[in-house]
């Protein structure tokens, strides 16, 4: 028994079985079933919405339950995903052990497990988002020798009728509390049960959101996430927004992960940090500065940076809130703790054993036997994003850099150490490459760097040459410029997607 990862767990079967999620085994999981009185099994699995689709099993006897964790089901892969063909669309889905977590809103005793898809083969689905992340996180691992890890800042508003009751102060509603944060206690509700779920729970707060429009309340929220192979990291997002959106349906207060709620107003992001291990320890710091990989994977990752948009901000909406002045990224550079960058280097933790003495000269603190926390920030993408396929492309985009020849001359070019945003640095603002302006923009870019993509064969030429079309298919070309001024048909365009991936 290893208590390191089931002393504290919150997820049920963690502390059940006492051992963690990645060592769950089909025994495990009927032991469990048996054991706790689980009475339904539901196979859940994204599809090409972004969104938790769910098939329920009834148990009935030991031998069908068996059956189904071995041998999954057949689904129909053509309403899942647009680019498989009805003549040719029996999928299976097959559970995956390490993702089972009791469903906290079934009104009978359920277990939740997320899937992966295979043909009438056998064989991972070629195109399934899913399986390019696991292709891309195999392929980088054979490459590099390093894990990839990674953790998502999810989000998002709660929009409910006006609140008058202590009103909070137009866009100041950062780390706000009760009773000035009226939505606190969803919060705080969705990290417990994002926990049982299995997700690494960093912390929660109130974001800068907060402001009343049309006799309507909006207040914006944030959940943050810890360190964890990437693969873990979009599927708890996954879950995680699933788990919010349930509770928002609880408690009759529409959620919205949208990327943007109306001009002037701060919009809501999916910000990914990303960290490299090997043997254990972290290789983005080197004598306590950022090390050169680090440097080699920031430099892949601007190098397709605007390819990226692709996945990460998929709707006309996302690029409403790519705009300058309102600390989302627009520009293609990277800088140390700077909010107006594309790639941010936050505080990793070093030097905090003095201030921690600083704080309490009555208390010697713990003595911690712990690595750097350093990690690379990339800020683009936005609640619309893919996140299998975001993720996919943030590996594609590190290795990329570390086998560039040229990667740490192209860090040094793109570094920048101020706001760039200020008169005074106009002359370096007009020497950046900026992120695109539109979905019609984002599938040009894509196209143009799809041979990076389609390495490995990772992404599927299939799945590129959909992707554009998809993008395309919004017809948003200068929609910002159509749009300025015009409140109306903005409202009409939030409206129409505030219900995202």
């Amino acid at each position: 028994m290893n208590t390191k990862y089931t002393e504290l767990a919150q997820n049920e079967l963690v502390k059940y079985l006492q051992k963690p999620s990645s060592e769950f085994t089909c025994e495990d999981i009927i032991k469990f079933i048996e054991a706790n009185g689980i009475e339904m099994v539901n196979f859940r699995y994204a599809a090409e919405d972004g969104k938790l689709k769910t098939l329920n099993f009834v148990i009935n006897n030991k031998e069908y339950l068996e059956t189904i964790l071995c041998q999954g089901e057949r689904v129909d892969g053509s309403s899942l995903f647009s680019f498989i063909e009805a003549g040719s669309s029996d999928l299976y889905v097959i559970p995956k052990y390490r993702t089972a977590f009791v469903d906290p809103f079934a009104e009978v005793p359920t277990l939740n497990l997320i899937c992966s898809f295979y043909n009438s083969e056998g064989q991972p689905l070629e195109s399934s988002p899913e399986y390019m992340l696991r292709k891309a996180v195999d392929t980088f691992k054979q490459e590099t020798g390093y894990t990839f890890k990674a953790l998502g800042e999810l989000e998002y508003y709660v929009i409910t009728d006006d609140e008058k009751f202590y009103p909070g102060v137009d866009q100041k509603g950062y780390h706000a509390s009760t009773p000035y944060a009226k939505w606190e206690m969803l919060r705080v509700e969705a990290l417990s049960l994002i926990a049982k779920a299995g997700g690494l729970v960093k912390y929660g707060h109130s974001e800068v959101g907060c402001f009343v429009k049309d006799g309507i309340y909006y207040e914006q929220q944030e959940i943050e996430f810890l360190p964890t192979p990437i693969e873990d990291a979009a599927e708890q997002l996954i879950v995680a927004k699933w788990i919010i959106r349930m509770l928002g349906y609880k408690y009759g207060v529409t959620i919205s992960f949208a990327p943007k709620i109306t001009v002037g107003k701060a919009g809501s992001g999916l910000h990914v940090h990303m960290m490299l291990e090997k043997d254990g320890k972290n290789q983005m710091v080197s004598e306590s500065k950022l090390s050169d990989t680090a440097k080699k994977m920031i430099a892949g990752i601007l190098d397709i940076a605007d390819a990226l948009t692709a996945f990460g901000n998929t709707i006309p909406t996302s690029y409403l809130r790519l705009v300058p002045h309102q600390e989302a990224p627009t520009n293609i550079c990277w800088g140390d703790r700077n909010r107006s960058v594309l790639v941010r280097v936050p505080l990793g933790g070093i030097g905090t054993e003095n201030m921690v003495k600083d704080a309490n000269p009555n208390g010697a603190p713990l003595k911690l036997n712990r690595d750097s926390k350093q990690t690379v920030e990339f800020r683009a993408p936005d609640g619309s994003a893919d996140i299998y396929l975001l993720m996919t492309g943030l590996v594609v985009g590190s290795l990329h850099g570390l086998q560039m020849e040229n990667a740490l001359e192209k860090a040094e070019n793109l570094y920048v150490g101020c706001n760039i945003f200020r008169d005074e640095n106009k002359h370096i603002l007009e020497k950046l490459d900026q992120l695109p302006a539109s979905c019609w923009e984002s599938a040009d870019r894509l196209k143009a760097k799809r041979e990076v993509f389609e390495k490995y064969g990772i992404f599927t030429k299939g799945l590129i040459d959909n992707k554009i079309k998809i993008l395309k298919s919004h017809n948003d070309a200068k929609l910002s410029e159509v749009l300025y001024g015009k409140e109306e048909q903005i409202a009409a365009l939030v409206d129409k997607y505030l219900h995202v991936m």
